[in-house]
């Protein structure tokens, strides 16, 4: 997947090349309205430069771009053979939809309190890095485990994750043989794991599947437009982590649903407190910046990324997958992409995230 290769046949077959569950598309399913279109701004500035958008669009591959001003799409484009009906693997971005679900279990009391340790929830990681540590920290990537999600190498803790998860292993017994290197709560470390974890615990307070629990709570309700498919493991766990395949526009209503602070046609989803905290860096360890207890310099929220303290907060996928989402512009930008040079290097020009925040800030300033 890291060798340079365009990914795009690969990212639009992930359901089919991995066993997935499925998630029917909703009963109540109907089409995002459509406004007055908007075209993209030329040029952003980014580091000192200016940056030609449509290249920029090109360099990084994208597949789907969709801006939604006043719960309207304004913008919507594809490319590399993409079109409103391709699924595409979301990665990360799952994670969001991930929190969404635990916030929805809390609330309806299935899980008592953040403040519990997963273990009351998840006693087979009993004796591993997450025993004891509280569901907060895990939503919050501070869970303190040892852990390495470098792409670029090799014999990170991720890629050894990936070979075993790619020849049948489990990630729950992937995650029960973890080790800690940092008191909970302290350093964020960014762990695809937690959000494994996050899975479990789901999975056991609700006694649902993920999928299914997803069904019911979020794809139903929010209107999807089309089916999604959860890769899963060997044991058909969900691989809560990154394995969500949908189509852009229903990743786009994830974002839609928290700029209306978790109510969608009037009902209540997901909590506005809950939302509320999700996308709000409340300790020194997750807020935006240089900090020595973070390997990250932008913040984090419930498995949200904040890049700065303006209100704006993002889903992120490898690949230069988002959701993006600026309340103050009442403004929701979804992107899927399959950047072929992605982590060759850990040097910034083979992420490409700071850049994609440029572009969407021009693109929320042009409002």
């Amino acid at each position: 997947m890291f060798s340079g290769q365009l990914q795009t046949d690969n990212f639009r077959q992930m359901a089919s090349i991995f066993p997935a569950r499925v998630m029917r598309r909703s009963s109540r399913s109907r089409p995002l309205s459509k406004g007055t279109p908007y075209t993209l701004p030329r040029a952003f500035d980014f580091d000192g430069a200016s940056i030609d958008t449509t290249h920029f669009l090109n360099s990084v591959d994208t597949t789907g771009l969709i801006v939604i001003r006043d719960d309207q799409v304004i913008y919507e484009n594809y490319w590399h053979g993409y079109d409103a009906t391709t699924h595409a693997i979301a990665f990360s971005v799952s994670k969001s939809f991930v929190s969404a679900l635990v916030g929805i279990a809390v609330d309806e009391g299935a899980i008592r309190s953040i403040e519990d340790p997963v273990t009351l929830y998840a006693p087979e990681l009993a004796g591993s890095a997450y025993d004891g540590v509280r569901l907060k920290d895990v939503l919050q990537m501070s869970s303190g485990t040892r852990w390495n999600e470098d792409y670029s190498d090799p014999e990170s803790d991720l890629k050894q994750f990936g070979r075993v998860r790619a020849v049948g292993g489990s990630v729950d017994a992937y995650c029960a043989q973890t080790q800690r290197e940092h008191p909970p709560g302290t350093f964020n470390r960014y762990n695809t794991l937690d959000t494994c974890v996050l899975g479990l615990v789901l999975r056991h307070a609700t006694g649902r599947l993920l999928s299914e629990y997803m069904q019911e709570k979020l794809w139903e309700p929010l209107g999807m437009e089309a089916d999604g498919f959860w890769n899963v493991d060997a044991e058909g766990i969900e691989f809560a982590g990154a394995g969500l395949s949908a189509v852009l526009r229903d990743n786009a209503r994830l974002g839609l649903l928290y700029l209306h602070e978790g109510t969608w046609d009037g009902r209540e989803i997901v909590s506005r407190e809950w939302v509320r905290r999700s996308v709000t860096p409340d300790a020194p360890h997750l807020m935006p910046g240089k900090r020595s207890s973070s390997l990250s310099l932008l913040g984090y929220g419930y498995q949200w990324w904040v890049p700065d303290m303006t209100g704006v907060y993002s889903a992120i996928g490898i690949y230069n997958q988002y959701v993006f989402v600026d309340p103050s512009k009442r403004l929701v930008i979804a992107k899927s992409s399959a950047f072929r040079d992605y982590a060759r290097s850990p040097r910034p020009e083979h992420s490409r995230t700071p850049d994609h925040f440029a572009l969407f800030r021009e693109i929320a300033a042009s409002m």
